[in-house]
């Protein structure tokens, strides 16, 4: 029994061992062909690009409107219409006013626009530009719908009152002057920031800080400092990591399926 059952345990050593040396031959995959599909693509953010076109027709919106609003009224200040009739049948106000709705419009268009690029920078890993930037992303469309409640304001009051008409529309233009400043204001911050992300192309946050645990020299913290930081942002963060970890195995285990079968019928 005892003679058996080592002749047992040998054939079943020697079938082992034919198969380990089946999967030691086999080819591996090529290690371009892995660091193409498994090591993660940077994407730039275009969002600067867009927010400067935009500054860029409100630049040209407030000067036309100072332009219209000047030479209309220069001749007679209580007539809202141009002598030229260029604005005919409207008056001068109602064409300012629907471009500045025109205007917001862009504005939310753009809102959404870099929401929706962020967004997809956070699902491929970067959630420290995303929570950077998280207050800037919409402050652009709250500047302009604050000077559209001002707007709303002074026609109401206009409405009420209508022997002002010169300061209403000097209001009107003193109000889209200070949304062109604030939307700068926003505007050099913001690309400042995204500039620096796509010059920089990091990594995904997780792998730049198995970077920073890898080299440990390269970390300027003195020993017991710990960064400030409140259990909300801590939790977040963590959430976060966790998030586009299962996302990116499940997609390496997608793409390592796909060279794996590939591989397979190459050789079949």
């Amino acid at each position: 029994m005892a003679a058996g059952s080592r002749m047992e345990d040998s054939s079943l050593d020697i079938i082992q061992s034919i198969e380990d040396d089946a999967l030691l031959d086999a080819r591996l995959l090529p290690q371009p062909s892995l660091q193409t599909h498994f090591r993660p693509r940077f994407h730039p953010l275009p969002t600067v690009i867009m927010a400067n076109i935009l500054f860029f027709i409100q630049v040209v919106f407030v000067t036309l409107a100072f332009l219209t609003g000047v030479l209309c009224t220069l001749d007679n200040p209580n007539d809202d219409k141009c002598p030229g009739n260029y604005t005919n049948p409207l008056k001068v106000q109602t064409v300012i006013i629907l471009g500045k709705v025109v205007l917001w419009i862009l504005h939310l268009l753009l809102e959404r626009y870099i929401q929706h690029h962020h967004s997809k920078a956070r699902n491929r890993g970067y959630h420290r530009i995303y929570r950077s930037t998280r207050h800037l992303k919409s402050l652009t469309v709250m500047i302009h719908s604050t000077g559209n409640a001002i707007l709303l304001l002074v026609l109401c009051i206009q409405h009420s009152f209508p022997d002002f008409s010169t300061v209403y529309l000097v209001l009107i233009l003193a109000t889209l002057v200070l949304e062109l400043i604030c939307f700068l204001a926003w505007l050099l911050p913001y690309a400042v920031k995204i500039g620096r992300f796509n010059r920089a192309k990091p990594q995904p946050d997780v792998l730049e800080e198995e970077k920073l645990y890898a080299y440990p020299s390269s970390i300027t913290s003195e020993t017991g400092f710990r960064s400030i930081s409140s259990l909300e942002e801590i939790v977040e963060k963590q959430g976060d990591i966790i998030v586009y970890l299962k996302r990116h195995n499940a997609l390496l285990s997608k793409r390592l399926l796909a060279l794996t079968c590939s591989d397979l019928g190459s050789h079949a």
